[in-house]
């Protein structure tokens, strides 16, 4: 049985990942690492935690002997880095946790997975998940592709940007086997809901104000979850070591566009006045710092890989919304904080 470390898989996309790999590949034991903070939580995996294939492990990626004793005791033949501080406010607010995590912690899984490997480097793998932030700002044309010059503009995008450099060095300087993507704005279940997407469901249903920076004009790319999740298995399986590979949805949507467009969403299927939550939506003071517009282009990932995304944005959108109105106990849970208790429940004296 192969040994894979799965870093941030108790959040968003991460829990998607683990999902994934658990049920996809039963000859392989997934070790789940998430320091459990605000966005890692244990209830996105109730549905596997009791396969064969899958452990969790709760830490800090930052904590070098924890590190050291997770690669000696599973002998991990690779690494799928997602944990990261990723919310552009809160770095805004409190930059140093994210240098601490996003550049400190990938450092100290970089040199765990070297030590460990000692320079036997068959059949190992580094991968490193990374965000199209750290290119900067686009004006009204063009797309970031992996050449694009590194131009980040928040304390978030700068910690993902140093580690992106970081894993590009050990590759270069050790020869560790590593491979890079940098995705575009994700959207589904079990996000967060202090983003746009689950934050404006959440608002509309409970007939609360609908933040939007600025005029709203800031432009994203926008990519369901799970073709994210399958862009990552094809690259860790078939990337080329030391190939960087841009995942976009091919969708650009307005951020005023998307609250509009869930004002309608959710207006409908709760039965109300299609769009009436429009009268909702509140202009806010705009993000310091706010990039205008990212989109990426994933040329090289469809044509030496063969991805595409399997969904369009208005299936995904149907898709996400759907779920978190038919998931009104795990938001519940979520923005009370009540989602705590679970991990005391089932791992007790463990956490």
């Amino acid at each position: 049985m192969k040994n894979i470390l799965i870093t941030g898989g108790a959040g968003f996309i991460g829990s998607h990942l683990v999902r994934h790999w658990v049920k996809t590949y039963p000859d392989t034991m997934v070790v789940n690492l998430d320091k459990l903070t605000y966005a890692g939580n244990l209830e996105n995996l109730k549905d596997i935690e009791k396969m064969p294939n899958y452990v969790f492990e709760k830490g800090d990626i930052v904590d070098s002997e924890l590190i050291t004793a997770l690669f000696e005791k599973y002998h991990f033949d690779g690494v799928i880095h997602l944990a990261a501080e990723s919310h552009v406010d809160r770095s805004i607010s409190n930059p140093m946790e994210f240098i601490r995590t996003n550049i400190v912690g990938t450092v100290t899984l970089l040199n765990a997975a070297r030590a460990a490997w000692n320079g036997n480097f068959e059949g190992k793998r580094f991968y490193h998940v990374s965000t199209d932030e750290v290119y900067g700002s686009l004006g009204d044309e063009g797309y970031f592709t992996e050449t694009t010059r590194y131009d980040p503009r928040s304390p978030y995008s700068a910690s993902k940007a140093s580690s992106d450099h970081l894993v590009r060095a050990y590759h270069h300087t050790y020869g560790l086997p590593v491979v890079i993507s940098n995705c575009s704005n994700n959207y589904g279940g079990f996000q967060f809901p202090e983003k746009l997407i689950p934050l404006v469901i959440n608002n509309i249903r409970h007939r609360k104000p609908l933040p939007v920076y600025g005029k709203g004009l800031n432009v994203r790319d926008w990519l369901y979850v799970g073709d994210h999740v399958q862009a990552i298995d094809l690259i860790y399986h078939q990337g080329q070591n030391g190939e960087t590979y841009n995942v976009g949805g091919h969708n650009e949507k307005q951020n005023i566009e998307i609250v509009k467009l869930l004002c309608r969403l959710v207006d409908r299927k709760l039965g109300r006045s299609e769009g009436e939550s429009e009268s909702l939506i509140t202009y806010v003071q705009d993000r310091a710092g706010h990039d205008l517009r990212y989109a990426i282009d994933s040329h090289k990932l469809a044509t030496t890989l063969g991805w595409q995304p399997s969904v369009t944005f208005e299936q995904g959108i149907t898709l996400t919304v759907d779920w978190y109105l038919s998931n009104e106990e795990w938001l519940r849970n979520v923005t009370s904080g009540d989602y705590l208790k679970y991990y005391e429940k089932q791992y007790g004296d463990r956490l």
